[in-house]
């Protein structure tokens, strides 16, 4: 197959040195492209001596920016993403195309509970998944892996979705699902990284927060509206009834609950007819 191996790296130099020449063993014939984002190392010089595409961000744009711009500047119909700290092993890389090869969409490497960086990000990651499952009916056991293989004209249609954060993994499977593409996974077993992770505790935390409604948003908002709504309602309901036993009365605050599952309701509503309308263009 016609193979481009996009690698965003942020002041990645010292694990590319390892990571390219392994990947050029394993894929000889395919183009190797790295998205220089704004790196102060000797990333540029790592890929000049490795004799790979090297695509350069004059300042740091982010994760998802570095995506876009090697998905654009790949020749390869096939799009292999992986990261640069050393994480993802290139000889599973393989076994992704296998199934790009049998007719998946986007073929994804589905850490190990041991290849969770700690207990905290293990159990933020299973809450991800179970509720992308919920959202999309659809088993996901790797909502968050960057390591995935894609038909680039069908990852080329949802660019414009993709944030220019971390949450590209995330984004671009629930577009996959909605468009309703074949999205595989395969168990990897990923390493420790090498080098500080750029990831912010405080910063990113809420950020995956935001990811959680993102999610549900963006495949169908009535997922998340309709529960939320029919739960005041219910409240409503009961306390309407508790009233009229005991003082034989409406509330205002069974009005306001009345109301405000409505105006939620009617949110849902009409974000469902919006995301349609996103996806109206899609096969």
């Amino acid at each position: 197959m016609n193979v481009s191996v996009v690698i965003p790296a942020k002041n990645e130099g010292a694990p590319l040195k390892a990571l390219l020449p392994k990947i050029k063993k394993v894929l000889p014939q395919a183009e190797v492209i790295v998205v220089n984002d704004g790196s102060n190392d000797d990333t540029s010089e790592v890929c000049i001596d490795c004799s790979v595409t090297e695509v350069k961000h004059t300042y740091s744009k982010g994760n998802g920016a570095a995506i876009k711009s090697g998905a654009r500047a790949a020749k390869g119909e096939i799009v292999v993403f992986m990261d640069a700290d050393g994480q993802h092993n290139p000889e599973d890389i393989p076994r992704l195309l296998a199934e790009i090869n049998n007719g998946a969409d986007m073929v994804v490497g589905a850490r190990s509970s041991s290849s969770q960086a700690n207990v905290g990000r293990g159990l933020a990651n299973a809450f991800y998944n179970r509720l992308a499952s919920y959202v999309t009916g659809h088993k996901v056991e790797d909502l968050t892996s960057g390591f995935r293989a894609v038909v680039k004209n069908k990852f080329l249609k949802f660019l414009y979705l993709l944030p220019n954060g971390f949450s590209y993994p995330t984004t671009s499977t629930i577009a996959f699902f909605r468009a309703g593409y074949s999205v595989l996974y395969i168990p990897i077993v990923a390493a420790k990284r090498e080098g500080e992770s750029h990831i912010s505790p405080i910063k990113d935390g809420i950020r995956f927060l935001l990811i959680i409604f993102r999610i549900a948003t963006l495949y169908s908002p009535l997922k998340l509206f309709l529960p939320v709504a029919l739960s005041l309602f219910l409240i409503g309901s009961g306390y309407y009834g508790y009233t009229f036993i005991t003082e034989g009365r409406f509330t205002n605050m069974s009005a306001l609950m009345f109301t405000t599952s409505l105006m939620i309701f009617m949110v849902g509503l009409v974000s469902e007819q919006i995301t349609t309308l996103m996806f109206k263009d899609s096969e």
